[in-house]
């Protein structure tokens, strides 16, 4: 039977952490889609491994390791990954399959996406237009996406635009030279001079380095999906980024490339809906972004300090900041108050989308992340990260502002998240705010449901009211054994 493990929110939230659990019990761990983009970092045996286009069910020698169809591989970066790995004492040898109809990333993509980023910067610094989306797109990493310049973005492009190269492809030599020829005079007539530094024969040169070595990996993965759910293999798919990143249901432009739920999970691996027995939603215990884009409950202040510095909020990939939810002082600027409702619920604005921050829970986000996965079962991480807080906030919707002048009731945001950005940029966030546990007790350490502050357990509750799916597993530490697997699941 197969079990799906997703990120539920915006990427980072710590799936690599439970995929390194349940892969103890399974015989097979895939990736379905993405890149070298994505990171998981797991400790284990005192050894902190990064993963990026490797599954992390390298981890566990008895478990063989596939990277699906739906997934794009930068061939040098695969082997160098490999490579840390062995020489952290990883033995992947024979581990490791690479689907022949997985897409190429070429070092022509890489560069690529830096142009493309930079022409959406410099647009954005020429555009003088006094619509509100420009000046966001502004905001938002001077109006690029924000992307890891990894070159993921122009293959999925070459993909479906079908110029791009298959695994399978690298193995016929005369027909790889031909067409690599032929992308580089295309991104020579697209892009003029700023592609002089790309040599197109050092590109083939090194696919004939890595050619013979990477044969050994290449596989039909279809007969393989095929036969391994046929005998009820236990098989495990490890999600890449998360939900808010998909490119059909996330905050579209700002998202990766692929389609990053359940139905990604789905068509990149070949996978039979009929046995799929969980699908598992990792949530963190507060929200972060690495990257551009709308975070609606994004904190400026020094509740979003604490949860950074506190949660060691950095990309596995980039190294950059992430971006955390919170409570805002003041987002204007200026000094411009921020609207206040009675009793434990107030309105804050959502802000103008900057970088590097952190903050609060939002059920609005997992509502609609829920309401595409279709999660059975929840895991919550970080939660000992809130150890250090008297009071907790959850965003739990969402007002229009503009439809409240324009109307004679405000339009409210609960069970669904806005496709439109500048909806999003002029919303409100409407938040309750929860006992916090900080001197009544500690989760980080905890190693069962009662060891847990009993405020900390209300918050596990009103997740699992508000989003409709029971929280099965809960992170209290950076450790592998710093999970709590609720016993009654």
């Amino acid at each position: 039977m197969i079990t799906i493990v997703l990120g539920a929110q915006w990427g980072d939230e710590g799936k690599g952490k439970l995929t390194d659990i349940l892969c103890a019990k399974a015989s097979l761990c895939a990736r379905a889609q993405g890149g070298n983009n994505a990171g998981h970092t797991i400790v284990a045996n005192g050894q902190i491994y990064d993963f990026h286009i490797l599954p992390s069910g390298l981890v566990n020698p008895k478990c063989l390791n596939l990277i699906g169809t739906g997934c794009v591989v930068h061939i040098p970066s695969f082997f160098k990954e490999l490579e840390d790995l062995q020489k952290k004492g990883l033995d992947t040898k024979g581990r490791i399959l690479l689907s022949d109809r997985a897409h190429v990333v070429l070092d022509l993509h890489l560069l690529i996406d830096s142009l493309q980023e930079g022409e959406l910067i410099e647009a954005a610094e020429k555009e003088q237009s006094s619509d509100r989306q420009v000046v966001v797109a502004k905001k938002s990493f001077g109006g690029a996406i924000g992307t890891t310049k990894k070159g993921i973005g122009p293959a999925y492009s070459a993909k479906h635009a079908r110029s791009g190269v298959r695994i399978h492809q690298i193995f016929n030599k005369e027909e790889l030279d031909k067409r690599l020829r032929v992308l580089a005079r295309g991104a020579q007539k697209r892009y003029g001079n700023a592609t002089k530094d790309y040599d197109v024969e050092a590109e083939i040169a090194r696919f004939d380095t890595h050619r013979e070595h990477l044969r050994s990996f290449a596989i039909n993965a279809v007969p393989l999906m095929a036969s391994a759910q046929k005998n009820d293999m236990p098989i495990l798919v490890e999600g890449a980024n998360a939900l808010m990143l998909d490119i059909n249901h996330g905050t579209y432009p700002f998202v990766t490339s692929s389609a990053t739920g359940t139905g990604g999970a789905i068509d990149g691996l070949a996978l039979s809906p009929f046995k799929i027995k969980d699908i598992i939603g990792v949530v963190k215990a507060y929200t972060t972004r690495v990257g551009g884009g709308p975070f609606p409950s994004e904190a400026l202040n020094d509740d979003g300090d604490t949860l950074q510095s506190k949660g060691h909020e950095y990309g596995v990939t980039t190294g950059r900041r992430r971006r955390c939810v919170s409570p805002i002082s003041s987002i204007y600027g200026g000094g411009q108050s921020i609207p206040r409702l009675p009793a434990i619920s107030d309105t804050l604005p959502v802000h103008e989308i900057l970088t590097g921050l952190q903050g609060w829970l939002d059920l609005v986000v997992l509502r609609h992340s829920h309401a595409i996965n279709h999660y059975t079962t929840l895991n919550l991480t970080k939660l000992d990260i809130l150890d250090h807080f008297d009071t907790i906030r959850v965003a739990v919707a969402y007002t229009d502002p503009l439809d409240m002048m324009n109307s004679s009731a405000p339009v409210t945001y609960k069970n669904e998240f806005p496709a439109d950005l500048s909806v999003l940029d002029r919303c409100e966030v409407l938040y309750e705010e929860l006992q916090g546990w900080k001197g009544k007790g500690r989760v980080a350490g905890a190693k069962s449901w009662d060891d847990l502050p009993q405020q900390a357990r209300a918050y596990v509750e009103f997740i699992e009211q508000n989003v409709g799916v029971r929280v099965g597993y809960i992170g209290t530490g950076p450790n592998r054994e710093d999970m709590i697997v609720r016993s009654d699941m």
